[in-house]
């Protein structure tokens, strides 16, 4: 089977389509003649996408959603069946970044990241499951991060959603496989991606947001949203569980596998007087 033929006609939900790599997924499957369903809460933004993949003949629904609204979430994912009849795949990609040290970020700022990057892959995947399952050939695609396999000083709130994701994600993969039911299960780690997330991520009092945003994008954005689609889109189609996303990533994944903890001080030392502070 062809690459293009094993998501052709497939309905394809995409949250936090927006931009970056939810934008390059869409009009990666978009080209392949999937079906798409994208939502994200900037609306300008997911209006831009839908133009672009109905260039390549798409049928798009588009909604504005919250992933961090549980019954919208709910609802959405019964629009969605009722729209197209079926649901083959949801790409659980919404996400925000937040910076600060533990002691100087506030609960609220652990909460609002985890609301999002955590509780909104959870409320994607149970909302759209019954459905993955009933089309007798379902995928559910949750975007973790490099950071959901080693943790960085001043990313604990980040870090504890995306290492959240990965357990999640691959205890439900687990369980599909137990139950022998008709769902593939990924989960993404992303490596460093040139997307809008630094410049939108929120910082602790005392760090500069433009500094925090200019040195990510200066030193760890290195791969385009674009790359990152094609490599999910070919997981998928292979049916990995893990999906690791440039060579920084697969790096940093053998450098834990090879060291344990002892990866600690290595990134402390490696980042003192490097991190914004």
């Amino acid at each position: 089977m062809s690459k293009d033929a094993y998501f052709r006609g497939k309905v394809c939900v995409i949250t936090g389509a927006g931009s970056g790599i939810g934008r390059a997924l869409a009009e990666n499957l978009a080209r392949r003649g999937a079906k798409l369903a994208l939502s994200d809460i900037d609306t300008e933004g997911l209006a831009e996408t839908v133009r672009r993949c109905e260039k390549f003949g798409a049928e798009v629904k588009s909604d504005r959603l919250n992933v961090a609204e549980r019954e919208a979430v709910l609802l959405y994912a019964d629009e969605v069946k009722k729209h197209f009849g079926v649901v083959h795949q949801i790409y659980n990609n919404a996400g925000i970044a937040h910076y600060g040290d533990v002691m100087k970020s506030s609960f609220k700022d652990v909460e609002r990241i985890m609301d999002v990057d955590f509780w909104g892959v959870v409320n994607g995947t149970k909302a759209f499951l019954p459905y993955l399952v009933e089309s007798g050939a379902g995928h559910v695609v949750n975007v973790s991060s490099l950071f959901g396999i080693i943790a960085i000083p001043g990313q604990s709130a980040y870090n504890a959603a995306k290492f959240a994701v990965r357990g999640f994600t691959e205890a439900l993969r687990q369980e599909m496989l137990v139950e022998k039911a008709p769902v593939k299960v990924t989960c993404v780690h992303p490596g460093g991606i040139k997307t809008a997330v630094a410049r939108n991520s929120t910082v602790v009092e005392g760090v500069d947001q433009r500094s925090a945003a200019a040195l990510f994008d200066k030193y760890l954005a290195i791969h385009t949203p674009e790359m990152a689609a094609e490599t999910i889109t070919e997981g998928v189609r292979k049916g990995h569980g893990r999906v690791l996303i440039g060579w920084e990533a697969r790096l940093l994944d053998a450098l834990v596998r090879t060291t344990g903890a002892g990866y600690h001080r290595l990134v402390a030392f490696t980042t003192r007087g490097f991190l914004p502070r």
